[in-house]
Order: structure tokens, then sequence, then C-alpha cells
């Protein structure tokens, strides 16, 4: 048994089950499902909902008579499913699109891979619970925070006592998400709605009679000052330094070994005059020379991802022994199970798998069309899908436990997925005919399935932790988990296709328009095509990436040995290398941000670092949640025409000034959070 005690004991009985803990976390797994697919595709980054989810459920918890820290920690389970399933699908069913296998996001496919997926990575992680939280004791950073959050938020642990201080604390905490919310919001109103605002402020130039072109650009928006602050210093920087490969040095590079290829590619003649070309020309070739570098963080992630199952395969192994060991003495007829250690039923779990794998095979059968011996085919999937969902569940969920929700691999997963399920079903298959289309499309329904399981399973881990420290009883939030899998469900293709209508996703409304770049969906369609003989990989490029990933794992290494704190991840630089740089100098903004609040904060009190940590962790979330949402508001009023965005002079000074001002409130009201109430 595990030497911590839950702040409510097993002895204690509080209501979990409630009507309004229901209604509230499915609601607010809906909203953050819609938030997190807007920042999502934009930056190919999440972040974990727990804690904003947990200050909004204690902030409408209060409106009513009676309420507790279990049932509040019941709604903020359901509530993060929303953000972390998103990922799962965002990550990988635009590819679908992108590729023209689909017109449009299609409903039913879509809630279905959804739900499935979901409910699958629910399955194949509560074996896992004991093992894990109980007796590895892994930091499952998210879910101590939110612990924090909970336990400091006024919602009583007895709910006939009230302690005014904590209650207090609790409302301030809830009306800091609020404000920030309303500010991310107003911002984009302004930028994206009306105009007065400028999104993104970019420079073409030629030096040296052409000879070195420079393409640059900074994203303003306080959304990614958010996403900045709360992945750190040290990710920041990494999809900085990725950018800064792929564009500032990358671009001009390209452009001087292969500018008759790029001048091609653009539409332009290969023999024109440089001093003949216009500033849109140069903007033409300065775009195709970045296509062209973006393959380098296509090749860096393909080699990141079969890399996070090389090292994570030892611990990997250990955890999955350890489970196992701990159900073989719980079902050997030991004492009775404690209420904070009661699982959903083994049994239970093994039929919902059982069971599941039938609405698999159904889907991969409709992936496979009229594609000869589909049966068996779809079948081998379904087995693929058991046996990958269980292993990278497995996977997420340790991970979630060493680094956290939203610095986990899931991407990178899943683009081993995508590269072995691809091999073994080219194999199968072939490359010729009918395979070149049909195999990428069935590749991708392996994917979405496997990192929608690979996604829930980090976050149920812990939601699950957090739970642990509270006092919850594990099935309860399980199930608590499935009904935030099925709210979300239902509203991520209504996201997605208002999203793409009205934005984009992968490519532009308007020709030369902007878009959400949805990295990891465009990569999953090109390696799935690649290796069925479809489209052009550019080999060069991606060998590169690969030289990059060694590159970057002899530097984590070296870091590692070092007992060094700052390290090398793969994935960050490989993201950044694939997204415009614009989007990575403002994340960067926010990690120099969180940097210096951790600095200053150094040799302060535990009590007023926690208070800080957990006041920048709430503004950083609502500043993206309000961008997010209004994103998708946004959106909806391109698909009807109702956006006024009509460019304002000078409106890009104006939006950097304001951005200033928001990175200054984002401060000033996190250092000053310790004061508050003194």
């Amino acid at each position: 048994m595990s030497s911590e005690k839950p702040l409510v004991p097993a002895s204690q009985i509080l209501p979990e089950f409630t009507v309004k803990g229901l209604l509230l976390g499915a609601f607010l797994s809906m909203v953050l499902a819609f938030a997190n697919a807007y920042i999502g595709l934009l930056v190919g980054l999440t972040v974990s909902a727990s804690i904003p989810a947990a200050a909004i459920s204690m902030g409408a918890l209060r409106a009513f008579k009676k309420s507790n820290i279990l049932e509040n920690n019941m709604v903020q389970t359901s509530a993060s499913a929303g953000e972390s399933l998103v990922a799962g699908m965002i990550f990988t069913i635009p590819a679908l699109v992108m590729m023209g296998a689909w017109d449009s996001y299609l409903y039913g496919p879509m809630v279905s891979i959804a739900i499935v997926g979901g409910v699958m990575g629910v399955a194949f992680t509560i074996p896992l619970r004991k093992a894990l939280i109980v007796e590895a004791k892994l930091a499952f950073p998210e879910g101590v925070a939110t612990a924090e959050v909970l336990k400091t938020g006024g919602i009583e642990v007895d709910a006939d006592h009230v302690d005014k201080q904590a209650s207090d604390e609790g409302k301030r905490g809830f009306f800091r998400l609020l404000e920030a919310t309303v500010i991310g919001g107003a911002f984009k109103l302004l930028e994206g709605g009306i105009g007065l605002f400028s999104g993104n402020v970019a420079a073409v130039k030629s030096f040296f009679g052409g000879k070195y072109l420079f393409q640059g650009d900074v994203s303003i928006s306080p959304a990614l000052i958010g996403v900045g602050f709360i992945v750190g210093i040290n990710i920041a920087t990494l999809v900085f330094m990725g950018g800064v490969i792929g564009t500032v040095v990358g671009v001009p590079v390209n452009w001087a070994i292969n500018s008759e290829a790029i001048l091609a590619a653009a539409g332009l003649d290969p023999q024109i005059s440089w001093s003949a070309m216009s500033a849109a020309d140069w903007g033409a070739v300065a775009n195709e020379s970045w296509q062209n570098c973006r393959r380098i963080g296509v090749g860096a992630m393909m080699v990141g991802g079969l890399w996070s199952l090389i090292a994570l395969a030892k611990p990997l192994v250990a955890g999955v022994k350890v489970s196992l060991a701990a159900y073989r003495a719980s079902s050997s007829g030991g004492a009775a199970i404690e209420r904070t250690e009661y699982d959903t039923p083994i049994n239970i779990v093994a039929i919902v798998a059982l069971l599941g794998s039938i609405p698999v095979y159904f889907i991969f059968s409709s992936a496979l069309g009229d594609f000869p011996n589909k049966g068996m085919i779809a079948l081998l999937m379904t087995v693929l899908m058991l046996v990958f969902g269980f292993i990278f569940s497995s996977v997420a969920g340790y991970m979630a436990g060493l680094v956290g929700s939203s610095n986990n691999p899931i991407s990178g997963v899943t683009i081993a997925t995508v590269i072995v399920s691809a091999l073994i079903l080219s194999a199968v298959m072939g490359t010729e005919g009918a395979a070149a289309t049909v195999g990428p499309i069935a590749v991708l329904y392996l994917a979405g399935l496997i990192c929608s399981a690979a996604a829930i399973a980090g976050d149920n881990m812990q939601d699950l932790k957090c739970g642990h420290i509270v006092g919850s009883t594990p099935w309860r939030q399980q199930v608590y988990q499935v009904v935030g899998v099925v709210s979300a469900a239902a509203v991520i293709p209504i996201a997605l296709g208002v999203l793409d209508k009205g934005q984009g996703i992968g490519r532009p409304v308007v020709e030369g328009g902007s878009f959400l770049a949805a990295p990891q969906a465009g990569l999953m369609r090109d390696i799935a095509q690649g290796i069925f003989g479809g489209g052009d990989m550019h080999w060069g490029f991606i060998y590169l990436g690969f030289g990059l990933a060694v590159l970057l794992i002899v530097l984590d290494k070296i870091q590692e040995k070092r007992g060094a704190s700052f390290r090398f991840p793969i994935l960050a630089v490989a993201v950044g290398v694939y997204l415009p740089l614009g989007l990575s100098v403002t994340i960067f903004v926010g990690g120099v941000m969180a940097y210096y609040v951790s600095r200053k904060s150094a040799k302060a009190s535990g009590e007023i670092r926690q208070k800080r940590e957990n006041t920048g962790l709430l503004l950083a979330s609502g500043l993206i949640t309000g961008e997010a949402l209004m994103g998708v508001l946004v959106a909806i009023g391109a698909v009807f025409s109702l956006t006024m965005d009509v460019p304002v002079p000078g409106a890009a000074i104006m939006s950097i000034l304001v951005l200033v001002g928001v990175m200054v409130y984002l401060l000033r009201r996190t250092m000053g959070s310790s004061n508050e109430g003194a």
C-alpha cells in the first residue's frame, strides 16, 4: 500500500456521482475540446487542461449549496478528457481531408474513431494505475498541480464545513482564469474578427543581389505567450531553435543551392533575372524554399517517434510487470479493497477491450471500401490496434508520470504507428493500383484510433494521480473519464469542420491566405502516402532531418549523463522546424517569461512559489482558452461572411503594443498573487 494519506480518507464518504457533476463535466469537456482543437492545429502543441478545468468547475460548483472536493475532481476529470481526446484527433484525422480521401470532416467516422479510441485508452491504463501511481510513485506533475489547486480552491472537504480562506482563494483563482479568458478572447475578436489588430508581422528580403534570401515573421498572439509560459523555457527554446534551423538558416541555404528548382516550383522561369523579380516573386520563392525545409522536421519527427519507443522499452516492460504482479496479488484473496484503491474490475476492463474490438473491425472495414480480402486485412488491423493500442497507451501513461501530459510525446508514438503499420500493410496489400489509395487511408484510421487512445491514457493517469492525492474513488473517476470522452467526441467533428471552412486546416481557404498549420497531420499524410508510393517525400531534406535527430539524441544523452535539467527532446525541435518561425518566436517569449518568474521566486517560501505557479498557469490557460474559443467563433463568422477583417493602418504596431501590455499583465498578476489575501 502507498504511504501517502489521501486528503479525504477511505472511510469518509462524500458524493462523487452527482447530476450537476456529470452535466458540468460533459459541458466543459466539449468547451475545452473546441478550444484545444484551435490551438493544437495552430502550433502542433496542446497543454494539459486539468488545472483550468479544476478552476472553472470550482467557480461553477460554488453556485450550488453543497459541493465537495471529490465532486470537483470528478468534474475536472471529465473536462480534461476533451483536451486530450482532441489532441489525438487533430494530430491524425485532418490528414484524410488534406490528402483528398474525405471531402469534409465526416461526422460518423470521426465520432466512432474518437469514442472507440478514447474508451480503449481508458481501459488500457486501468491496470497500470496501481503500478505507476501507488507502487512506482511517479511524479505526474499536472496531476499533483491539479490536486494543489483543488486543495486550496475552496470546495470544502466536508460539505458542512467551509474554510473561508480557501474559499476566498478559490474565488480569486476562478476570476483570474475568467479575466485572462476575456482578454484572450477580446484580442482574437479584434484581430481575426474585426481586423483592428494584426495577427502576424512578416518580412521577406533579398540581399547581395538575391544571393541571400531572408524570411522571417512574428505571430502576435496572447495564446502563444500562454503556451510558452506553460511548456516552460526548455521546450520553448527547443521549438524556437527548430524555427531558426528551418527558416533563418534553412531558407537561404536551400535557395543558394537549389535556386533554379525553387523558381520552377514557384511557377517562375528558372532563367529569370533576379533583379527583375517583384516582391511577390521573392515571397513565392521564399515560401517554396521554406516548404522544402519543413521536410527536415518530418525526418526528425520520424526518428523521434522511433526513438521514443526504443527509449521507453525498458521502463514500459518494468511498469507492465509491476502492474501484473499487483493484480495477481489483489486477486489472490487478500484484504478487502479500500474505497480509494477500488478500480474498475479487471474482468470488466477485459470485456470492454474485447467488445471494443468489434467496432474497430467495422471501422477498418469501412475504410477499406471494396478492396479485395478486406475482411482479412480489417482483422489484421484490429489485432494491430489492440496490440499497438495497449503498448502505446502504456507508454503514454508512463511518460505522463515522468514528464507530464503537456510534454508527452504522443505524436512520436503515433509516427511510429504510421511507419510500422504502413510497412506491414504495404507488404500485405502491395503498393500498386487501389492499394496505393486505400492503404494510406487505412493507416490513418489506425493512427487516429491509437493516437486518441494514447492521448486519453496520459490524461487518465494524471487525473487518477490527482484523485489518489485528494481521496477519490478510482473506478468512479474512470467512469467520468469515459463521460468526457463521449461528450468531446460529439463536438470534435463540428469544431474541425468549422475551423476548416472558416480558416483552413493544412491549406488556405483563400489562395495565399493564412491557415492552421496542422503539422502532425501533414506529417502523417506524407509518411503514409510516401510508404505506399504516392507523393514526393523530398528524401534529401528528410535525410537531413534524420541527421538532426541523431545529433539531438547525442546532445540529450550528454545532458542526461551530466544530470542537467535542460534536455534535447527531438520532437520539440522537429515541430519547431515544421512550424512557421513566427509561432515559435512568440512561444519562446512565453517560455522566457516563465523562466523569469521561476528565477524571481527561487528564494521565496514554498507557499509563495506554489501560489505564483498556480496563478501563472491559470492566467496562461485563460489566454489560450479565450483566444482559442474566439478563434472558433471567428471561424463560424467567416463561414457565414459575418467577420469584418479589413486591414487597418497601423494594425501591426497597435497589436504589438497590446501584446506587450498582455505580457506585462501576465507577469504583474503572477508575481503579485502572493500578496493577495495576505
